[in-house]
Parts: structure tokens; C-alpha cells; sequence
């Protein structure tokens, strides 16, 4: 077992229980989590190749062109497992730039879909490096809502060292659980804002060998590993 299965069991696990919803992972690790999920405990979940094609273990079931994707979204059928650039502890993230918008010292992506995302349905985030310049106190700019600005669903929010929540009563960040071989003190410091630590915090679920043999298949080169950063 490795740091990249647990993150990768993670992610799955942030599926768990939406039933037939559209996954829309970014990025290596959330992809093979949703696969992961999708041949474990959800079956039942619909999984874009990005493209337009629905895919279940490699094999084609359906066929979802991106103009119709749009009618998902306002549906609310759908769970995006996004990037953060930024994120804050209300779960604002920000993909767009570094520094004040009017002149920033870094352009990123763009707002891209993020407004429409966190707005219309449940969004979650990976973070491959968890440190204080992406988990900072307020965020250069809103790509992505936050509790604090709306009615809106930000589920976890998995990094390399923790999976973290928003299950609190002001719905701030929470730390849900931590990696094994991570300890509490590690997570605070590589987070720029205070976080709500329960007592004990639980160590994230470890794969199970049926686990580890589908991440091995479905990632058998191991690139899951140099996402991990």
C-alpha cells in the first residue's frame, strides 16, 4: 500500500452513496477513484470519459455529448471532483489567478466551470500538495463558491496528507481524517487558517487487497504516484 492507494480510496469514497449520478473527476487520482468506486460499492455511478462517451471498465454504455452535459449540471445530477489553486476555509477555491485580479502575479486556468459547478450541485476537491499558499485564509479570487457565500455543497476535500470536511456548525473546513503515517501537527502546519479538529481525528480508510489489485490494474504503470507531490 501506498500514499497514492489511500488517496485514491479517498477520493472513491467521496462518491459513496450518490447513486446514479454523473462523476466528473480532474485529475489522475480522483479519476481512479471514481473507476474505483464505480467497480466496488457504486455501480450504479455514470462515469464521463471526458469526452463523450459514458464509460464502465473501460467498455463504452452510453454516449453523453458535452452540449447535454449542461442540462446534467442544472439537473444537479452531477459530482465534480475539482483542483484548487486556493482554497479558504469556507471552501472558496480559486483557479483563476495569484495576486489581486485587477493585476495578478500569476494567470491560472480561468474561472472555467467553477462558479456554475459549486452552485448546481455537490463539488469536492483534490489537492496533491497540501501546504499554506493553497489552503490560505481568503483566496486571490472566487473561481469556486464557499459556504459563506451561498447555499452550496462542498463535500471534502482530499490532499496527500488528509481528507477534510465541512461538517461544523458555521460550515467551516473540518479535519476529517489523516493518511497514515501523517500526524495532526503536520496538517495544521501546512494549513494558512485555523481548522476544526475532533478528538481523536481517525486515520483515512486504508484499500482493502481487492482494493489494491483494481488501483494496480487500472493504473498498472503506476502514475498514480507522481501525482502525489
Amino acid at each position: 500500500m501506498t500514499r497514492a492507494d489511500v488517496c485514491v480510496v479517498a477520493c472513491a469514497e467521496a462518491w459513496r452513496g450518490d447513486g446514479a449520478v454523473l462523476a466528473s473527476p480532474m485529475g489522475l487520482i480522483p479519476k481512479l477513484g471514481a473507476r474505483l468506486a464505480q467497480l466496488t460499492f457504486a455501480p450504479s455511478l455514470v462515469l464521463s470519459d471526458g469526452e463523450a462517451t459514458l464509460m464502465y471498465d473501460d467498455e463504452v454504455e452510453g454516449w453523453l455529448p458535452y452540449r447535454s452535459v449542461f442540462a446534467v449540471v442544472a439537473a444537479g445530477t452531477r459530482h465534480v471532483m475539482m483542483g484548487a489553486s486556493q482554497i479558504d476555509r469556507f471552501g472558496n477555491q480559486n483557479i483563476s489567478c495569484v495576486g489581486g485580479w485587477q493585476r495578478p502575479t500569476r494567470q491560472l486556468l480561468g474561472v472555467r466551470g467553477a462558479p456554475g459547478n459549486t452552485v448546481n450541485h455537490p463539488t469536492s476537491y483534490w489537492v496533491p500538495r497540501h501546504e499554506p499558499r493553497v489552503f490560505v485564509e481568503k483566496v486571490d479570487m472566487v473561481s469556486g463558491v464557499g459556504h459563506d457565500r451561498g447555499a452550496v455543497e462542498i463535500r471534502v476535500v482530499v490532499t496527500n496528507l488528509a481528507v477534510l470536511d465541512f461538517a461544523t456548525p458555521d460550515r467551516s473546513m473540518r479535519l476529517r481524517s489523516i493518511h497514515p503515517g501523517v500526524t495532526v501537527d503536520a496538517v495544521l502546519s501546512a494549513t494558512g487558517f485555523p481548522l476544526t479538529v475532533p478528538s481523536p481525528v481517525p486515520p483515512t480508510r486504508e484499500p482493502t487487497d481487492a482494493e489494491r489489485k483494481l488501483i494496480a490494474r487500472l493504473d498498472p504503470d503506476g502514475l498514480r504516484e507522481k501525482e502525489i507531490r
